[in-house]
């Protein structure tokens, strides 16, 4: 196994109670990372990442400014970490408002941390996964940016899950692609989330599901009660919001709960490095 270039105990370990079995995480990661990270044995098992701020926030919402890098301060273990989440993930599902402000952006731990390319690369192999993610875009309207680069990546394999009318448009639209692409349409209004994750698993071979965001499919997943774990870095930035510019969205949008039926999750674990935190969390429900 080849070791990352990132140091060892990059992530301070402040708590680990993560007693489930599952594919441990090589010995080198667990070097950098600061201890064991098990994929689960659920099949399929559906996890999630963000960046918030310390006011919950997920993005400025300016222009050149919306991505969770600017949360996080362009933290280099923040990009790290989504590069080993990356990297152990058979598909990566991002909303098509994702998709749109990160035009330029691949769905693979190498683009996101190439420094450690070779050895995510390796334990992509070592784990039996497909050379790069499945990458999965979520859109209602099927109103897709087709100059975006993923569309012009020839290793790229994308599915846009959609509803009936919007694979109308996207059939209308005629686009082109250098990579493969398949276009599922689900329920009526709204994407069938729970179907779509059954689909990967069963039409796809998709074990490990990585959700990227935005807010809005992430409450969407809490509402379909797929997901099972949320890795959030917790920035030291406070970005605010006084709601004469574009809303600062907080990292859960678009649905509303009631007190009984509110999500729970169980803090699993806590890492730091500076001032960020580093938590995951498991809903048990999911």
């Amino acid at each position: 196994m080849i070791s990352p270039a990132a140091p060892p105990r990059w992530f301070e370990l402040l708590l680990d109670e993560d007693d489930r079995a599952g594919a441990s995480l090589p010995e080198p990661f667990q070097a950098v990372y600061g201890g064991n990270w098990r994929v689960p044995l659920e099949d399929p098992y559906v996890y999630v990442n963000f960046v918030v701020s310390r006011d919950g926030r997920v993005s400025f919402a300016e222009p050149g400014h919306h991505s969770g890098a600017d949360v996080s301060d362009f933290d280099p273990r923040d990009q790290w970490l989504m590069g080993l989440l990356r990297a152990r993930a058979d598909a990566v599902m991002v909303g098509d408002g994702t998709l749109a402000i990160e035009l330029d952006h691949l769905w693979t731990a190498d683009f996101i941390c190439p420094k450690d390319a070779e050895a995510f690369d390796q334990l992509r192999r070592t784990e039996a996964l497909r050379p790069v993610p499945l990458t999965v875009f979520v859109s209602i309207l099927g109103d897709l940016p087709w100059e975006a680069t993923v569309f012009t990546e020839p290793s790229a394999e994308i599915v846009v899950a959609t509803t009936p009318s919007g694979a109308r448009a996207i059939e209308t639209a005629s686009p082109t692609v250098a990579g493969t692409l398949d276009v599922l349409a689900f329920g009526g209004e709204q994407v069938d989330l729970g179907a779509l994750v059954g689909t990967l698993a069963s039409r796809f071979g998709v074990e490990r599901l990585l959700c990227e965001g935005g807010p809005r499919l992430y409450g969407s997943l809490l509402q379909a009660r797929v997901a099972h774990d949320e890795f959030v870095t917790l920035s030291p930035l406070v970005l605010g919001d006084d709601r004469n510019g574009p809303v600062r969205p907080s990292l859960v949008e678009g649905v509303r709960f009631a007190p009984a039926s509110a999500p729970r999750s169980r803090l699993v674990s806590v890492r730091r490095a500076g001032d960020h935190l580093y938590l995951r969390s498991r809903y048990a429900g999911g």
